[in-house]
């Protein structure tokens, strides 16, 4: 065989099928096999779903191993407890730690003082009285109206409501922590946007939409001869109140308590869980529709301008968004739903007491929010890592 050329046609022609199976075996076998990279493939698939059952198998034997160790019984970890982390070091109540938490926050509750005498200042003081023509008056003739939403009533939605949810989360979780730092930051929320409005109020000096008849209540105006400005002939506090139209005191305050609600429920329910709960944004939204109403009622009561409830709503969600993260974590953060102080806190126990193992498990299982999401993101990590090796295994089980 060896002394006939393999490539000479003329040799090969002289051959029968027969004799050419008998001499080429293999050249006729790979030419009969025209699947043979096909079926190779088809060979290392089936490898590599043998190895993924194998690590699979590993895995499972690994959590059984874990659930029956001591480990597991000390940690007290439930998978009924993974979407709320329950465990904790202590209760921390505010009888145990109340006293040391106000301390430590003694100089913002100081400041919290100083930002209620700014604003009787601020309320006492007379405002700034812009130049108003005869052709204004045109623009400001609207009636005089009852307010819809009375003065009390701003305090009552944009802090007792707030304060009262925040109860009711305390008495669920036992958390002073949440309770201090959330009525704190609340309260400053409230109060900063009171102080920065009531100062723009003097400052700006724009009449509201009734100062017509503020200025003027028989409707006889009188105007100064050579400025021709207004002179007024009304009541001096009506006419001094008539000068603070913008922006709306109503609104801002509206959304800096209720705007402070709406993030503090997300963080507590957890809208960002990416879990798409429709329902989850309702509850949020709900605050925030509330103070959108009140400010549509300044605007139907023709005590401000729609610039007014504008920049008022604007101003009172900018400064508790600020005030809202100087306490607690963004809502859409893992730790989104505890304060920034509670995790520092954790955070010096155990560096405190490292020998004690199970409070410092419990501590880590509680500072680590676990929901289906995270565990959807651990089995696409665990798989790319996998595949390098599954990959190599496969290049070894090649053919």
């Amino acid at each position: 065989c060896r002394s006939i050329p393999i490539n000479s046609s003329s040799n090969l022609t002289r051959f029968s099928f027969q004799k050419r199976k008998i001499l080429f075996p293999h050249a006729i076998n790979i030419q009969r096999d025209s699947n043979f990279k096909a079926s190779r493939k088809q060979r290392n698939n089936n490898n590599k779903r043998e190895y993924n059952a194998l690590f699979s198998s590993l895995l499972t034997e690994k959590l059984r191993s874990f659930l029956r160790s001591d480990r597991y019984s000390q940690t007290k970890f439930k998978f009924s407890d993974v979407r709320m982390p329950e465990i904790q070091l202590g209760a921390h109540t505010v009888r145990s730690h109340g006293v040391k938490v106000a301390r430590t926050h003694m100089h913002d509750w100081i400041i919290l003082l100083l930002l209620i005498v700014i604003e009787v200042i601020l309320n006492v003081i007379e405002p700034f009285h812009c130049f108003v023509g005869v052709d204004m008056m045109t623009d400001l003739k609207y009636p005089m109206k009852d307010n819809t939403v009375p003065f009390w009533a701003v305090p009552m939605l944009a802090i007792m409501l707030p304060v009262f949810v925040i109860l009711v989360y305390y008495f669920i979780r036992k958390d002073v922590y949440d309770l201090h730092h959330a009525i704190l930051g609340l309260l400053l929320s409230v109060l900063i946007t009171g102080v920065i409005t009531d100062a723009i109020k003097d400052a700006v000096g724009r009449p509201r939409p009734d100062f017509f008849w503020r200025c003027f209540p028989d409707g006889k105006r009188v105007f100064d001869p050579v400025t021709k400005d207004v002179m007024c002939t009304g009541i001096k506090s009506v006419i001094k109140e008539g000068h603070k139209s913008f922006p709306s005191g109503h609104m801002a305050g509206s959304f800096a308590g209720l705007g402070f609600l709406a993030l503090y429920l997300s963080g507590k329910i957890r809208v960002f869980d990416r879990q798409g709960h429709v329902a989850k944004l309702c509850i949020v939204f709900l605050p925030l529709l509330i103070a959108a109403l009140v400010g549509i009622s300044r605007v139907d009561d023709y005590w401000h301008h729609w610039q007014d409830v504008f920049a008022g709503g604007l101003l009172g969600l900018t400064v508790s968004s600020f005030c809202y993260l100087q306490f607690f974590p963004a809502p859409y953060e893992v730790d989104g739903w505890g304060p920034h102080a509670y995790f520092q806190m954790l955070a010096e126990s155990r560096n405190v007491n490292p020998s004690n193992g199970s409070n410092v498990q419990q501590a880590e299982l509680e500072s680590v929010y676990v929901d289906s999401q995270h565990c959807r993101e651990l089995s696409r990590v665990n798989t790319h890592d996998s595949s390098p090796i599954l990959e190599g295994t496969n290049g070894r089980m090649g053919y």
